[in-house]
């Protein structure tokens, strides 16, 4: 059972996030659910990568004022089960074909590619399912809620059209970031706001440049990275000819727009009372991590590399 109280700012959010996720998990199946499907799920949720969309929620929620604890948390999971779903399809044959997610074997290599479809389908449809049932307590916030996620992960300017862009050349790579990695950065912030009862225009520019900041981070980890930190194979981006910052622009170029996008963050975050503890959050996550150097980290790290004979 999800806790009723304000989100824990510093410590909590974590165990809340994986609370919320096992919560959903088990609102989606039963003991009829077919086993096989079952453990797809469960592959695909669990354990996770480092949760930077849910944790902004959060963060996002605390520094807004935590107004709506509950439906937070909610948004928190949701926002990640899509992006799970996500991953799982982007890894499949017709599209990276990838052996690993995460330090573990994909989704379709261990339950096969028709699974892995339905897998995938199936997180998309509990995310929205997760939300919606919280839609009698505050039926306005809950109705913008699914729009605003619905919004990110649709054909127009979501997720859905950043990965159709993968299959046409000379693609916009700013218009694709926002896409394909910024629009669920801006769901999450958005919701963070709304729950939190603050105005969520300033808190999406804050998700938008923060999803331009890591796609960035990730397309440079693609370029130069190792499998076994990045827990996937790198180069993937090359071997596929898909749209990269760093191939159509270099890594000084890549990692200078980086450091660019960390200075607007920082112009852009509303002030409150919480923004310090924002702000500590957001510099633990990009520049030093939870598991490592984090993705400035990994940048300065790159550039090493790429001068060393």
């Amino acid at each position: 059972m999800i806790s009723r109280h304000p989100v824990d700012v510093v410590g909590g959010s974590d165990e809340l996030i994986e609370q919320a996720l096992r919560a959903a998990m088990d609102s989606a199946l039963s003991p009829e659910s077919p086993t096989h499907l079952r453990e797809a799920l469960e592959a695909a949720v669990f354990p996770g990568g480092a949760r930077m969309r849910p944790k902004l929620c959060l963060k996002v929620f605390n520094a807004s004022g935590a107004s709506h604890p509950e439906l937070a948390a909610r948004a928190a999971a949701a926002i990640e089960l899509l992006h799970c779903a996500s991953l799982v399809h982007d890894d499949l044959p017709c599209f990276d074909n990838a052996a690993l997610r995460r330090g573990k074997p994909t989704v379709h290599r261990l339950f096969g590619e028709p699974t892995a479809v339905l897998a995938g389908d199936a997180l998309i449809v509990t995310a929205f399912k997760y939300i919606s049932r919280q839609a009698a307590r505050a039926p306005e916030l809950v109705a913008r809620m699914i729009e605003v996620v619905a919004e990110a992960v649709g054909p127009s300017h979501g997720l859905i059209a950043g990965q159709s862009m993968e299959a046409v050349t000379h693609v916009p790579i700013d218009r694709y970031h926002h896409y394909k990695t910024g629009s669920l950065f801006v769901a999450a912030a958005t919701c963070g706001a709304l729950t939190g009862g603050a105005d969520p225009a300033p808190w999406a520019k804050v998700g938008e440049l923060l999803g331009h900041a890591y796609q960035i981070a990730d397309d440079i980890a693609d370029t130069v990275g190792r499998a076994e930190v990045l827990g996937k194979l790198r180069a993937v981006d090359t071997q596929l000819d898909r749209p990269n910052i760093v191939r159509s622009q270099g890594l000084d170029s890549a990692a200078a727009k980086f450091y660019a996008y960390l200075e607007q963050i920082s112009d852009t975050i509303p002030a409150s009372p919480h923004k310090g503890s924002f702000v500590d959050w957001l510099n633990q996550a990009l520049c030093k991590g939870v598991a490592g150097p984090g993705k400035a980290g990994l940048i300065q790290q790159a550039a090493l590399e790429c001068v060393q004979p």
